[in-house]
């Protein structure tokens, strides 16, 4: 009998994305989660970034539709986020297993860009949705280092 067999396996998955996310309705992210994060979340262990956007929008998902493990990763402390980043974290609160902050003082690119590597190097594939007309994003960013590191990646443009 294998670790699959027996469950004692869980896929890691970081979850990154746009921040702009007003293009799309709420209906529609949630379709897109129900099918690209869906079919992971009986096995998964998520870990997502605090930001606005894709993070909060697929941490409320997984919060309300799935029993999956949610780590969410900020750059300095959940305080420094956006509101609405910070409302969500709040509203999720006891669905989350942990909660990490790096400890960044300023939010800068280089904080963003380090949140985005400590969550691919512990976590098994990728999971992006990125902007279409953002081709040098943060999500990219993340994306190409997973590709460096040789994980998979499920890439979902929204």
């Amino acid at each position: 009998m294998t670790g699959y067999d027996t469950g004692l396996i869980t896929r890691t998955v970081a979850i990154t994305g746009t921040r702009n996310t007003g293009h799309r309705s709420l209906g529609d992210y949630a379709e897109v989660f129900h099918d690209y994060l869906g079919p992971f979340a009986d096995s998964a262990h998520f870990y997502i970034g605090g930001a606005r956007g894709i993070d909060s929008l697929s941490l409320l998902w997984l919060a309300d539709e799935t029993e999956a493990d949610i780590t969410v990763v900020v750059p300095g402390t959940v305080d420094q986020q956006p509101t609405d980043a910070r409302d969500a974290i709040k509203h999720c609160r006891e669905r989350v297993t942990e909660i990490v902050e790096l400890g960044a003082r300023e939010l800068t690119t280089a904080a963003y860009h380090a949140r985005n590597r400590w969550l691919v190097d512990r976590t098994s594939m990728t999971i992006g949705f990125p902007h279409q007309d953002e081709p040098a994003s943060g999500t990219w960013q993340t994306l190409n280092y997973a590709a460096d590191m040789g994980k998979p990646r499920l890439i979902v443009p929204v």
